[in-house]
């Protein structure tokens, strides 16, 4: 009897589909912080406090990915592994990109609950600060990524 077996991305812990599960939930972050900064001038009204949740939840879930998942996944790695630069470079950059992380919960935390005026006349400010944070740990984590890339490719070879 032939049994075949099926990996499913969603759930595999391999490199490659990690890297992939993080850019699939920094894409979808990016794309509701593009139609959150769209909504201005920010108002109280729903629309607003909806995408903001949403936002603020998937960011969660992206910023998890990083050290939850991929950086655990590398420091996992035998020391002669093809990934062994990865890991590596994921030690350096990890103190940057912890600080972005804060910078991002930080943000998360002051969005919390119901939106006052006082907090959406800041939400422009705050969101453009954010931003910045975002642009920062996506170019490290580009580097990482770049070096697992490279790690698949001496598996491959």
């Amino acid at each position: 009897m032939n049994a075949t077996i099926s990996v499913d991305p969603v759930h595999s812990k391999t490199l490659p589909d990690l890297v992939t599960k993080l850019l699939a939930a920094r894409q979808e972050s990016l794309v509701l912080f593009h139609k959150l900064a769209a909504l201005k001038p920010f108002a109280p009204a729903a629309p607003a406090q909806h995408l903001l949740q949403r936002f603020r939840q998937t960011l969660v879930d992206y910023l998890a990915l990083g050290p939850f998942e991929v950086y655990q996944a590398l420091e996992e790695q035998p020391a002669d592994s093809p990934y062994r630069q990865a890991r590596e470079l994921a030690r350096r950059l990890y103190a940057p990109i912890a600080r972005t992380t804060q910078a991002a919960l930080d943000f998360h935390d002051r969005y919390d609950g119901d939106l006052s005026g006082p907090a959406l006349a800041e939400l422009d400010a705050e969101l453009s600060r954010l931003g910045e944070q975002l642009a920062v740990r996506i170019a490290l984590e580009d580097r990482i990524m770049a070096a697992v890339r490279t790690g698949d490719a001496r598996i491959a070879a």
